[in-house]
């Protein structure tokens, strides 16, 4: 078995806790929405990122650091300014993630309590950009790390967030490597092309797996 945390079982319950991790551009979200067709509710950290960040609390406290120049026109916070002042100085990233996960981290805690309370829920899927950073490995039963190669990768942030080479180079340096996101994970899924039917049947192999209990994994 991978080296990873042991799992948390006081708040694993009974439904499997699947972790989604891989590079940046590798498709995770593509592979948690093979999870959701699947019959799993999946908790997305950069969407409880975003509520965070439309928060008026959260935006007074973001704007008291960095002042006026990380807004929108409309009073909203801008991503790309934000970026632009976390990812060139490590310091303020570290302020920015220490503000903000705990309160993701509250949500996404209570988010788990009521899926595990859902009786047609067959699995909870933890997609989070930084799973293995947060240790929010320790609270999966499972993790999955989505595999793709590099040009695959390169080619589809340029094409759906518009960065340049240099900025995907730049982000991928502020997460853990490749290879240690792969060791610490339990399946290894491929996800180069765009073939949903073979996706979608390497995530009903794991669901399966995970349904067979601990022995089928070993």
């Amino acid at each position: 078995m991978p080296n990873k945390p042991e799992t948390d079982k006081s708040t694993s319950g009974h439904k499997p806790v699947i972790g989604i991790t891989g590079g940046i551009g590798s498709g995770k979200s593509t592979v948690a929405s093979a999870f959701a067709d699947a019959g799993c509710a999946v908790i997305n950290s950069d969407d409880l990122n975003s509520q965070q960040l439309a928060d008026p609390e959260v935006i007074a406290e973001l704007t008291g650091w960095w002042g006026e120049k990380i807004l929108t026109e409309s009073g909203t916070l801008d991503r790309k300014a934000i970026a632009s002042v976390v990812f060139q100085d490590p310091s303020q990233r570290k302020r920015l993630e220490s503000f903000l996960h705990p309160r993701i981290a509250r949500e996404s805690d209570r988010m788990l309590a009521e899926f595990r309370a859902t009786p047609s829920v067959r699995a909870i899927v933890l997609d989070s950009p930084l799973l293995l950073e947060a240790g929010l490995d320790a609270k999966c039963d499972s993790v999955v790390f989505v595999d793709a190669d590099d040009q695959t990768r390169l080619s589809r942030v340029v094409r759906s967030r518009g960065w340049s080479e240099d900025q995907w180079r730049q982000r991928e340096k502020s997460q853990f490597a490749l290879d240690k996101k792969r060791t610490r994970a339990d399946h290894v899924l491929a996800n180069n092309s765009s073939d949903l039917d073979e996706l979608r049947s390497s995530v009903d192999d794991i669901l399966q797996s995970l349904e067979k209990g601990p022995s089928s994994t070993d």
